[in-house]
């Protein structure tokens, strides 16, 4: 029965395991420079002739000795001989045998999850089927950092064949987002097949990362409702989105055949959330755009305006505009006229330099800056 008794000293680490293969190498290197220093105690040649020596001997090409060899000579080149048919042999295949042992793949996904770890302002893509491939299509088209999160074999070849870096690994899991940056990314996009699945990645990225943007997939009505609910910031189904592209198309083909234009282009469309404390938003609170003059001065355009959420008497008030509390959809194309408040959405169009330069004009009146989703 003691034999059966379990050991812990006889357990290796895995980063021992891994390093085993390099043993026979590196004994082949000891072996070289100890003959060569043998050659050099008993025969007193230059260091350049000893490993000369010791190169043909090893080989076994036998081009002569470098020069007479004494007795002691002799017997170094001897045990060279004896030691170099071990040693080489079982370097070579200990080499040869790395492939095989899965340590060149382990050494790749060492690299890759240190790598991962330097990401700043990526997009986690969660699922590269055919919407997925899609997403990243047009990530890739902006050239918006992607980190894909695959589990299948197939779809992660394919990803990584379009120079994608994946992440083979379950993204409903904590330690996946974790792993992928949660807490360092712009966005997670939830693209799954499943909205099981979908609703358990937003789940988990929303208790991780409480203030991360996270958009989501569904099949139907209830799965988004779920998905909201479980603390998605936005939920998309395709086949509601495809059926509002070919209404769409089918009455107004020129404003389609714009916007598909426009997401070629490198122009961007960012939410830009105003303070709701107006004592940070100082002297743009009531300012209207026509005194702002964003477009003059940075060449963006406003294309619509949310208002804010403080209510004053069943209303929200800004000073000079009242607007009631179930009236908060936006206002597509505000006028000259229309003023900023507390707690307002801007959505502004323009180029990255163009929104960088509003970015500074509002400065600290900023709340956050969101680039829209679709």
């Amino acid at each position: 029965m003691a034999s059966l008794r379990w050991r812990p000293w006889r357990r290796r680490p895995p980063s021992t395991r891994i390093r085993r293969p390099w043993r026979a190498p590196l004994a082949l290197v000891l072996l070289v420079n100890l003959a060569a220093m043998g050659y050099r105690l008993t025969e007193g040649w230059p260091w350049a002739d000893c490993y000369w020596m010791v190169a043909i001997t090893i080989s076994t090409i036998g081009f002569g000795e470098v020069q007479p060899l004494s007795p002691a000579g002799r017997v170094v080149t001897v045990l060279l001989i004896l030691g170099g048919l071990v040693v080489v042999q079982i370097s070579i295949q200990g080499v040869l045998g790395l492939s095989e042992s899965g340590y060149f793949r382990r050494l790749r996904e060492r690299r890759f999850r240190r790598w991962l770890k330097t990401m700043q302002n990526h997009v986690i893509l969660c699922g590269y089927g055919r919407i997925g491939r899609e997403i990243a299509e047009q990530l890739t088209r902006e050239r918006v950092p992607l980190l894909v999160v695959e589990m299948d074999h197939d779809r992660r070849i394919a990803a990584e064949d379009r120079g994608l870096p994946v992440l083979m690994a379950d993204a409903t899991l904590d330690e996946t987002l974790l792993e992928a940056g949660i807490h360092q990314c712009r966005s997670l996009v939830a693209a799954l097949s499943s909205n099981a699945a979908n609703l358990y990645v937003v789940l988990s990225a929303r208790g991780l990362a409480p203030n991360c943007r996270l958009i989501a997939r569904s099949d139907s009505d209830e799965a988004e409702r779920k998905l909201r609910l479980a603390g998605a910031d936005q939920v998309v189904s395709p086949y509601v989105s495809g059926g509002r592209t070919m209404a769409a198309t089918a009455l107004r083909p020129l404003a389609v055949t714009f916007m598909d234009l426009l997401a070629g282009s490198d122009c961007e469309v960012e939410e830009f959330r105003l303070s709701s404390n107006p004592m940070v938003l100082g002297s743009l609170n009531g300012m209207s755009l026509g005194e702002l003059q964003l477009g003059r001065r940075t060449g963006a355009l406003v294309l619509a305006v949310q208002p804010g959420e403080a209510p004053v008497a069943g209303g929200l008030q800004y000073r000079g505009a009242s607007y009631p509390e179930q009236d908060r959809t936006l206002i597509a194309n505000p006028g000259s006229d229309h003023r900023l408040a507390p707690g307002q959405m801007l959505v502004v169009m323009g180029s990255q330099e163009q929104l960088e330069q509003v970015t500074s004009l509002l400065g600290a009146a900023l709340e956050s800056v969101e680039q829209m989703a679709g």
